[in-house]
C-alpha cells in the first residue's frame, strides 16, 4: 500500500516540476529550437553559465538531504519522500522566479534603451557603435549584454553573429523584438531608423505600462494559490514532531490520505494558476 501510495505521490509531483520547467506546455519542435528546457530556463534566468546537469545534481542532492532530514525527524518513508520532493524542485521554482523577474526588469528597461538608441543614432554614430554605447551609457541591468556584444563585434567584425549572441545572452522576447528590428534596418537601410526606435519605444513603455496593471490585479490570485497550498504542509511540517500524528500517518489510511491530499494539492495549484495566468510572451524570433 504504501509503495503505491508513494508512487502515485511521485508521479504527481513529477507531473508538477515538469509544468513548472515549460509552464506553457510549447511543442516539442519549438522547444528544440531553443535548445534543452533546462538550459532555456537558465539562460532566461540569467545564469546561462550554469550548465543543466549541475542543475539537476543541485535538485537531486536537494532531495537526498531533505528526504533524509524529514526520515530522521518523522521516521515515516512518505512524508519524508514527500518533502523530499518538495526540495528536489525548488531549484527549479527559483529559477522560475528569477526569471520572471528579470523579464519584468527588463520590459521596463527597453524603453529607456531604445531611446538612447535613437538618440546615438540621430548624433551620427552607425547602428554598431550605437549598440556598444550602451554598453557605457545604457540601463544598468542591460550593459553586461552589450559589453559582451562590443566584444564580439570588435573581435570578429560580423555585426549579424554578434546580434545572435546578443539574443542568446538576453533571452528576452522584447530584446528578440529590438534585436530583429535592427537587423532588418542594416539589412534595409534608409533614413527611417530613428523613427523607427522611436516609435518602438512608445510600443514598448505603453506594453509595459498595461502588462503592470494588470500583473498587479494577478499577484492577488498568485499569492492566494501558494497560500492555499502551502498551509496544509506547514502545518504536517509541524505535526511531524508529534508521536501521535506520526502514527497516524504510518498507517494505511494515512499514506492514502497523505498521497491523495498531494495529488490533490498538485492539481489546484496549477488550475488556479490556469485560469488566473496571463499571456506570455513567446520567443518567435529566437
Amino acid at each position: 500500500m504504501g509503495g503505491v501510495v508513494g508512487l502515485g505521490v511521485g508521479l504527481g509531483l513529477f507531473l508538477v516540476a515538469w509544468t513548472a520547467v515549460d509552464p506553457a506546455w510549447r511543442p516539442r519542435r519549438a522547444a528544440s529550437r531553443r535548445g534543452p528546457l533546462l538550459g532555456d530556463l537558465l539562460a532566461r534566468s540569467g545564469m546561462s553559465d550554469v550548465a543543466p546537469r549541475n542543475l539537476i545534481g543541485l535538485c537531486a542532492g536537494s532531495f537526498v538531504v531533505a528526504g533524509f532530514v524529514m526520515l530522521a525527524v518523522s521516521g515515516v518513508p512518505a512524508i519524508a519522500f514527500v518533502f523530499g520532493a518538495m526540495a528536489g524542485g525548488l531549484p527549479v521554482v527559483i529559477l522560475r522566479g528569477r526569471a520572471a523577474r528579470r523579464l519584468k526588469e527588463h520590459a521596463a528597461l527597453w524603453p529607456d534603451a531604445v531611446d538612447n538608441l535613437a538618440s546615438a543614432v540621430r548624433a551620427g554614430l552607425s547602428l554598431p557603435e550605437a549598440l556598444m554605447q550602451l554598453g557605457e551609457r545604457g540601463p544598468d541591468g542591460l550593459r553586461p549584454a552589450f559589453t559582451q556584444f562590443a566584444h564580439d563585434y570588435q573581435a570578429t567584425g560580423r555585426f549579424h553573429e554578434s546580434l545572435d549572441l546578443l539574443k542568446l545572452r538576453l533571452a528576452d522576447p522584447v530584446g528578440d523584438r529590438v534585436v530583429e528590428a535592427l537587423r532588418l534596418a542594416r539589412e534595409v537601410g534608409g533614413g527611417d531608423l530613428g523613427r523607427m526606435l522611436r516609435s518602438l519605444s512608445g510600443f514598448l513603455r505603453d506594453d509595459s505600462r498595461t502588462r503592470s496593471e494588470i500583473e498587479s490585479r494577478q499577484s492577488w490570485t498568485v499569492n492566494g494559490a501558494r497560500l492555499a497550498v502551502a498551509a496544509p504542509w506547514v502545518v504536517l511540517l509541524l505535526m511531524s514532531f508529534q508521536d501521535d500524528a506520526i502514527e497516524r500517518y504510518s498507517s494505511g489510511v494515512g499514506l492514502l490520505v497523505l498521497g491523495s491530499g498531494a495529488v490533490l494539492c498538485a492539481v489546484a495549484y496549477r488550475l488556479m494558476m490556469w485560469l488566473g495566468r496571463l499571456p506570455a510572451e513567446r520567443r518567435i524570433l529566437a
